[in-house]
């Protein structure tokens, strides 16, 4: 039976950026492994890792002190003490946790910093590099649980190596759609209409799975340190208050605020026993 050109076209695109969930395939052309034990969640989601590990950490390290350098030259590197403190003691009880997902993550080269900004924000970069933004702990006026939860799902990203995972999409993905493009002579348009496929269909899907995914660790690990993992919910209620609209999930790298919501209900309900252990 002869294939339609673009039916054709559909179905090269979809092995070549196939989710690095699918079985079969991609386990048998490159081999793929998990990053991380299970946990109580069930972090042991096998990944598709092209991008070497080392490279990406001296990648890391490289824009960590860029951004550190550029803030200490603006004056709003680690200006209030008594902030800096509450987010140093709040990561190493995380820190100290992080051993139940991997166990060489202990002896990273874990750097955390304070930036004096009102970005709403909070990251790790790979290898363990945190930068929490005063604006995101003044803006919703996070307790420590609260503060723990973002941090615990910061930490996740790194510790499941999503940024890794995710550059090793790309290049399979981009990859991919010039293989489509040379085999059957596809257009610019064909092209341009192809990559919004791969956009919608396979990336932004991805990225809201490593977000739910980092929201789930990251609430075990809140919880193994000794803070109420329903504290995480909170977060969610108060980033509702705080945002005057949304983007519809579909269009979206994040799962929506309540998608995130009845998950983490779930997910603290799951991991509330190791949190009464923690505390006793």
């Amino acid at each position: 039976m002869r294939l339609h050109r673009y039916t054709f076209i559909l179905l090269l695109a979809a092995v070549l950026s196939a989710p690095v969930s699918a079985k079969g395939f991609f386990s048998k052309l490159f081999g793929k492994s998990s990053t991380t034990a299970s946990g109580t969640v069930g972090a042991d989601r096998e990944q598709l890792l092209l991008v070497s590990e080392s490279d990406m950490n001296n990648a890391a390290k490289e824009q960590y002190e860029q951004v550190l350098s550029e803030a200490k030259a603006a004056g709003t590197l680690n200006t209030d003490k008594n902030v800096y403190d509450k987010v140093q003691a709040v990561a190493q009880k995380l820190i100290a946790q992080t051993g139940t997902f991997r166990t060489d993550a202990k002896s990273w080269d874990w750097q955390v910093n304070v930036i004096k900004d009102d970005t709403v924000n909070a990251w790790c970069m790979p290898g363990g590099k945190i930068v929490v933004y005063t604006g995101i702990i003044d803006s919703l006026s996070l307790t420590d649980g609260e503060l723990a939860a973002i941090m615990g799902h910061e930490i996740s990203h790194a510790l499941k190596e999503h940024s890794r995972e995710q550059s090793s999409k790309q290049y399979i993905q981009q990859t991919g759609l010039a293989v489509v493009s040379q085999v059957t002579g596809l257009s610019q348009t064909g092209q341009t209409v192809l990559a919004l496929g791969m956009q919608y269909g396979v990336t932004l899907p991805f990225s809201r799975e490593c977000e739910t995914e980092a929201d789930n660790m990251g609430t075990e690990l809140m919880a193994r340190a000794g803070y109420d993992p329903h504290e995480a919910i909170n977060v969610w209620n108060k980033m509702n208050a705080l945002s005057s609209a949304s983007v519809p999930e579909i269009l979206s790298t994040h799962p929506s605020n309540d998608s995130r919501i009845k998950n983490l209900t779930a997910i603290a309900e799951k991991v509330y026993p190791l949190y009464q252990a923690a505390k006793k």
